[in-house]
């Protein structure tokens, strides 16, 4: 019985113990979660999306301009009269006297006015403000778009730099085997300690590789954590998929299906189209000014004074008093005001029409770019990996001639090099190649995911 209360009491000590050190384990970050945070987060998108909320409220203005408008207004006064024998108040037709010199006037009314027509104006302007809440959203899209390319570019860069920590640390091992072999052969007279001596420095040098890969990885984490506005104190680390070489040997999407999809979906697209219709709306609207607006008034109001025998109540019936008209109103000279503005509108939509081509062909380069880097890379990989394959069965064999002392420390140091420098190549046109399919499938609408 005691050995088993001993060995349940262990196991909850144990227990928090162990629910800690998972608690304390730092979450990695998958490349959607960062992209997913920073779309929530990023102060760039934040601003982005409370100019998106100005613009609908700007939509919201442009509707109640089609109600007329109604305010109200009350007028307490008092008016001293000293160089004056007798008070007067005029109030609408009603003239009172008093002895007093001092009155106590008031006034009430309320007024009402309404466009009814304006040329369109107001119409025009509703449609104008409800294409700039479009655009303000798809200039919101253009951002978050740009924002996950950057954290794609970073999250690959890190991946590339761990698989080439992990090559570096197999270099310094096998440097460590060399320089080992090495001190033996000097001890038996096999090799100088000149020869030693570089040994020694290649097991330096890659080491000082490793410690240069990892500084890249915490640069790029950092910058990661930038975008993704993480700046507290807690450790941050990404997720490490197995990312094949078959990932890199998949087959690329051409130009032209990319560019295509990328012309009915990218938002800088959108964006340039309802510009020109936007220039459109801003031409109707500078024609406007040139037609008469009809708009209708209407008041009620009545008035107060201490200077009037008759009650309060009574003066504000009497005094009450309605109105209502129209007014017409026609343009004749304007000092060509309305000509310049439609002049101006038309160049401006010219000069929409010149962005959007302009975007066209940007895109098209943008696009066209990641295809020609997609197409080199994955043919830069396939030759690199039949070198990498090469270059360690040279190496191995070198090794094994070094170790019978047929070969020497050059042609060694010389074999090792080559390998290294081979399975750069190759770990570079991988994660390159991975990265610029994803940008392709990107642009042609479907999400990053690696």
């Amino acid at each position: 019985m005691k050995q088993i209360s001993s060995l349940l009491l262990s196991c909850l000590l144990l227990l928090p113990t162990g629910m800690n050190a998972e608690e304390d384990t730092p979450k990695q970050w998958t490349l959607r979660d960062c992209i997913d945070y920073a779309l929530e987060h990023n102060i760039t998108i934040q601003r982005n999306r409370i100019s998106a909320e100005s613009a609908q409220e700007d939509v919201k203005t442009a509707k109640a301009d089609f109600l007329p408008s109604l305010s109200g207004n009350i007028s307490q006064r008092v008016v001293n009269r000293p160089n004056s024998a007798r008070g007067t108040i005029i109030s609408g037709d009603n003239i009172t006297t008093s002895e007093s010199k001092t009155s106590y006037n008031g006034s009430y009314g309320i007024n009402a006015n309404w466009t009814v027509w304006n040329g369109n104006k107001n119409r025009n302007n509703l449609k104008l403000n409800k294409l700039a809440a479009q655009q303000s959203e798809l200039s919101l899209a253009e951002t978050a778009n740009s924002i996950q390319e950057q954290i794609a570019q970073l999250y690959v860069q890190i991946l590339y730099l761990n698989e080439a920590v992990e090559a570096n640390r197999m270099s310094y091992e096998a440097s460590l085997k060399n320089e080992s072999k090495g001190r033996e052969m000097v001890k038996l007279g096999k090799m100088s300690k000149a020869d030693l001596a570089q040994l020694t420095s290649q097991t330096a040098q890659d080491n000082y590789n490793i410690v240069e890969a990892k500084s890249n990885i915490a640069k790029y984490k950092l910058q990661l954590k930038q975008l993704l506005e993480l700046t507290d104190s807690e450790e941050f680390d990404i997720y490490i998929p197995a990312a094949s070489d078959a990932d890199a040997l998949e087959e690329i999407p051409s130009l032209t299906s990319v560019y295509e999809a990328a012309l009915s979906t990218r938002p800088e697209i959108k964006n340039s189209q309802l510009a020109i219709q936007s220039s459109e709306l801003n031409i109707a609207v500078a024609k406007a000014d040139r037609l008469p607006s009809i708009s209708l008034s209407g008041s009620v109001g009545t008035s107060s004074t201490s200077m009037n025998s008759n009650k309060w109540g009574k003066q504000i019936q009497t005094n009450f008093d309605a109105s209502v008209g129209a007014t017409l109103s026609v343009p004749i000279l304007d000092n060509r005001s309305a000509k310049t503005a439609v002049n101006k509108a038309k160049l401006q939509r010219e000069q929409s029409l010149l962005d959007l081509k302009d975007k066209q062909k940007q895109l098209y380069s943008t696009i066209e770019g990641f295809w020609v880097d997609a197409y080199t890379n994955q043919q830069k990989f396939k030759a690199a990996k039949a070198s990498v394959e090469s270059e360690q069965a040279s190496y191995e064999l070198l090794s094994e001639q070094f170790n019978l002392g047929l070969k020497n420390i050059v042609e060694l140091m010389t074999g090792k090099a080559n390998l290294m420098n081979a399975t750069q190549d190759m770990l570079e046109s991988k994660y390159m190649t991975i990265l610029d399919r994803q940008l392709l499938k990107f642009y042609k609408g479907e999400p990053l995911s690696i």
